[in-house]
């Protein structure tokens, strides 16, 4: 491989891509980190200034920055909004290979020959990326993607690309640590042998690299020196699936759109079938008279059909109404009560796909799964988006935060991991009937004075009387406490279970502000 000659490659790396995904808008961004599993995925330049960094646990980011805004990391946000960005690279490079969200690479041949040399191709593809809105973009030139990728890396906003001359990619890459590999475990061991860099760990014998650490040490061994041999597959290029319906005069009512853009969704259902493909996931854009644009992705449980697809229409301008009411009546934004009063186009985009075989229906009729969702998804259709919900159980310490409910056919996201320990929570078994939001209650003594719960969960009195029913059995206090460190969000009390004389049995929390009812045994 070394003396082959190197297949030279442009990597383009987006720095904090998955932030850029999920606000949506270009860097600097606020102090903001993303979270899954109550661990930082990803977190902003003003946020590392502050000590947060990936992989540390969410308490741990908080403690360093209490007012640091944490979201809910969704890697399928991050493919959708990347994706613009390939179809872009392609216009100008086709060819481009998708490494992950906010990282692409494409052979340096045909566009430096274009642009008259690897650098003046690397300030060609800036330049039509800054232009675009992507200012960010890093670009590397060297041989192979890892060495590209680690010589985007090491560029700065001021010399936004790097190019590694041809068979210069050891020299390049031996003064790095051994943490860019990836390979935490591995680059313990080799510290512990005394080996820091990629240089060192390049200069070890192969034949001795791969009796010890086996062919994927080997592998990792050969990027050390430069010989990156992973094959370049190039991205298929996407089918032209979206349509888009403009009108001459804005429309103002929902229906009147609705049935407008009914011609939209066949345009869209010709083009899957053509294909060979059907939607499960589409993106739906509505364009104001004053050129604002107003996007929601949907998900369907199934697949997409024409009426399917007018009614998301029909549902997302109804919410843009109820949004824009709820905003006249607070008062909040003078603005906001009169936007998207008038639609002048609606564009549907087929976000995610699928083989169309995975989806025919069987021989013998297409089963109780399928006849529910026709059923479900017509009371949907006649009461609204939000009117048919399923449920799914999250982490959290009250019930009211392990309760997310979602409309039907959309994907839920899980802002707490069910997975991780949550100190304080409630074991199996729960209660059959939760109160959202909590029920006020009465919980007093037999002299008729409120029962108080001491700093230390000592209780003087024990509880006689919830609301009007005698308490004939008790258990308790067990403490619940969260956010300690942010006044803000922080929330304490303790918890009971109570039996009243009608054999209710109930959950009930103590806190600084009276006695709640979460939820009741069945």
């Amino acid at each position: 491989m070394d003396a082959a000659e190197p297949v030279r490659m442009h990597v383009l790396w987006f720095p904090d891509w998955p932030l850029r995904a999920a606000l949506g808008a270009a860097p600097p961004h606020p102090p903001t980190a993303l979270v899954h599993g109550g661990v930082v995925t990803a977190c902003t330049e003003s946020a590392r200034a502050h000590g947060v960094r990936v992989g540390q646990r969410r308490r741990l980011a908080q403690s360093r920055m209490p007012s640091l805004r944490m979201l809910p990391h969704d890697p399928s946000q991050d493919e959708r909004a990347f994706l613009p960005v390939l179809r872009l690279i392609e216009e100008h490079a086709p060819g481009v290979h998708l490494l992950r969200p906010g990282l692409a690479a494409l052979r340096s041949r045909g566009i430096s020959r274009y642009h008259g040399g690897e650098e003046g191709a690397a300030a060609a593809l800036r330049g039509i990326l800054a232009e675009a809105g992507y200012a960010e973009t890093r670009i590397g030139v060297a041989d192979g993607m890892f060495t590209a990728e680690l010589a985007a890396r090491a560029t700065t906003a001021e010399h936004a690309w790097s190019v590694i001359p041809s068979r210069e990619a050891r020299a390049f890459l031996a003064p790095l640590p051994l943490q860019v590999l990836g390979e935490p475990e591995l680059a313990d061991l080799l510290r512990r042998l005394g080996i820091t860099t990629l240089g060192e760990f390049a200069a070890l014998e192969t034949t001795a690299v791969r009796e010890r650490f086996g062919e994927h040490g080997a592998r990792l061994h050969a990027l050390t020196r430069g010989a990156d041999s992973r094959p370049l597959t190039p991205r298929p290029p996407d089918p032209q699936l979206a349509r888009e319906a403009a009108f001459e005069t804005p429309l103002g009512q929902s229906d009147q759109i609705a049935f407008a853009v009914r011609q939209t969704a066949d345009a869209v259902m010709l083009a899957l079938a053509d294909a060979s493909v059907v939607c499960t996931e589409v993106r739906i854009d509505l364009t104001d008279d004053d050129g604002a644009v107003s996007s929601r992705t949907w998900l369907h449980p199934t697949c997409f059909d024409e009426g399917d697809l007018v009614d998301r229409v029909r549902w997302q301008l109804e919410a843009l109404a109820a949004e824009s009411a709820r905003a006249a009546q607070s008062g909040e934004d003078a603005d906001a009560a009169h936007a998207f009063r008038g639609i002048v186009a609606v564009r549907i985009v087929p976000v995610a796909v699928d083989d169309a075989a995975h989806h025919q229906i069987g021989l013998f009729g297409s089963g109780t799964d399928e006849r529910l969702h026709h059923a479900v998804s017509r009371v949907q259709t006649m009461l609204g988006h939000m009117a048919v919900t399923t449920a799914a159980v999250s982490g959290g310490r009250l019930l009211a935060d392990r309760q997310v409910m979602t409309p039907w056919g959309e994907r839920p996201v899980m802002e707490r991991d069910p997975a991780q320990p949550w100190p304080g929570s409630l074991p199996d078994p729960l209660p059959a009937e939760i109160f959202v939001p909590l029920r006020p209650v009465r919980v007093t003594d037999a002299e008729g004075a409120a029962v108080v719960i001491g700093e230390r969960g000592e209780m003087p009195h024990p509880p006689a009387l919830i609301d009007d029913s005698e308490v004939i059995g008790w258990a308790g206090p067990w403490p619940v406490h969260e956010h300690r460190w942010d006044a803000a969000r922080s929330r304490s009390g303790h918890r009971f279970q109570l039996l009243d004389a009608q054999h209710r049995a109930w959950l009930v929390l103590h806190s600084d502000d009276g006695w709640w009812a979460e939820g009741r045994y069945r």
